[in-house]
């Protein structure tokens, strides 16, 4: 099938104000050690509250900001090593869908521009074919011609992010970065779109990262899912795998939510990084031992999990 995309241990690290009057500041791992590998024609569902890190990742695969170790992998490229242009190159295979579509569209650029921009600045078409070829894309979306010449505050929230989809998909990309792209959309409008991504799987061999926090989106277009907490992957594996029999309580936890059980937040000030797991303080099945040292993801390739009561 061909792997599209290997991440090795990617490591980014903010440091920030401990607050607005303070002078003090203290180091955040938004990435500690994520590692995975994406096969073309697969969607890799990443889930985890905010701040877990999942946005941070889906920004430095595609160098939106640069990690400060590690290695990705991208077509065989080591992106982190090849020169601008080489970069430059490679750019129209890897794009992004940002959660917000009315933010992440030019206000004063029509749908055609918006669309047809990709293609005139990788030369794919020319500009007489350059109309026929964006009338095409927005029917894959499933809209019409008239949306050519319409502005962005002209449509609804679904229209744009079918836009935004259409454009992502203008230069043929091996890989697909979907960040959040329902989340801001009405629960009606959230169903269209999910299947707007699964007709696009079916009809496009693409490889696809679809973060969400809605684990029962995530769970519906995806085949693996990779769960993250504090910037680590703490449990990975095929869909069912993860869903049926989860393994890491952080996992429990968040399928409980999506099914609407409560669940307490207790201890989520205490974070220690440097020893001990990092759900230490939430974790209702945790052990003394749990924080003496950080937890190895373990197990099958099928469904591996970093908790010492499943070692």
């Amino acid at each position: 099938m061909g792997q599209v995309l290997s991440v090795l241990d990617l490591q980014r690290v903010y440091e920030v104000k401990r607050s607005v009057f303070s002078v003090q500041k203290e180091m955040i791992n938004a990435l500690n050690g994520v590692s995975l590998e994406l096969d073309r024609g697969k969607t890799i569902g990443i889930v985890g509250e905010s701040g877990s890190g999942k946005s941070t990742l889906a920004r430095c695969i595609l160098l939106l900001e640069r990690p400060d170790s590690g290695t990705i992998l991208f077509m065989g490229r080591d992106l982190l090593s090849i020169t601008r242009e080489e970069l430059k190159t490679l750019r129209k295979q890897m794009q992004i869908i940002f959660q917000d579509p009315y933010s992440s569209l030019n206000p004063r650029k029509k749908v055609f521009d918006a669309i047809a921009e990709p293609l005139l600045f990788h030369r794919m078409v020319d500009k007489k074919e350059a109309k026929d070829r964006v009338i095409e894309i927005l029917k894959d979306v499933g809209l019409d011609e008239s949306f050519v010449n319409k502005y962005p505050h002209e449509m609804s929230g679904g229209q744009r992010q079918r836009v935004a989809i259409g454009r992502s998909l203008t230069t043929e990309p091996a890989l697909i970065i979907a960040d959040e792209p329902v989340s801001s959309l009405d629960v009606s409008i959230q169903s269209q779109i999910v299947n707007l991504f699964l007709d696009i799987k079916d009809r496009a061999d693409i490889a696809m990262l679809f973060v969400s926090h809605d684990l029962n989106v995530v769970r519906f277009i995806s085949d693996e899912i990779m769960v993250m907490y504090r910037g680590r992957v703490v449990e990975t594996g095929t869909k069912d795998e993860v869903f049926l029999n989860p393994l890491h309580p952080y996992t429990k936890m968040l399928i409980n939510a999506a099914k609407g059980k409560f669940f307490k937040k207790e201890g989520e000030d205490f974070f220690d990084k440097d020893r001990g797991c990092s759900y230490y303080a939430r974790c209702e099945e945790r052990k003394d031992s749990c924080c003496d040292s950080v937890p190895r993801l373990t197990g099958s390739k099928e469904h591996m999990t970093a908790c010492f009561r499943e070692s």
